[in-house]
């Protein structure tokens, strides 16, 4: 089955997706490398090569939900997930704020980021 994912393009300060079908795995852990899976939460940070992100944050997907969380501080910054997954992912992430922003260091600076153990 085709992974679904969608491409950004950012072009004279205005942002675009398209929905883009791919069968190769490789390329969409390539795009979105998966830091950590826990309770059916998986973590993600999204790659973009000369492009500057404005504050370091990580993608959290969760069945048909997702968000955004900064960094520093951890805090949510756009989508929702439930009540209790969102606890969860805030606690974790307090726990591993240090491997997050080590893990956002590295994808700038074009480096494959570090799996960070899930929460137990």
């Amino acid at each position: 089955m085709p992974l679904r994912m969608l491409e950004r393009s950012v072009l004279k300060g205005y942002t675009s997706f398209r929905e883009i079908d791919s069968d190769d795995a490789t390329l969409w852990s390539a795009v979105l490398p998966e830091l950590a899976r826990f309770f059916g939460i998986i973590i993600r940070m999204y790659v973009e090569p000369g492009a500057p992100h404005h504050v370091p944050h990580f993608h959290v997907y969760y069945q048909n939900y997702a968000a955004v969380y900064g960094i520093d501080p951890i805090e949510r910054i756009s989508g929702e997930l439930p009540r209790r997954q969102q606890r969860l992912v805030e606690a974790w992430a307090e726990l591993h704020q240090g491997e997050l922003r080590e893990s956002w260091e590295r994808l700038q600076a074009g480096q494959a980021p570090h799996k960070i153990a899930p929460l137990h």
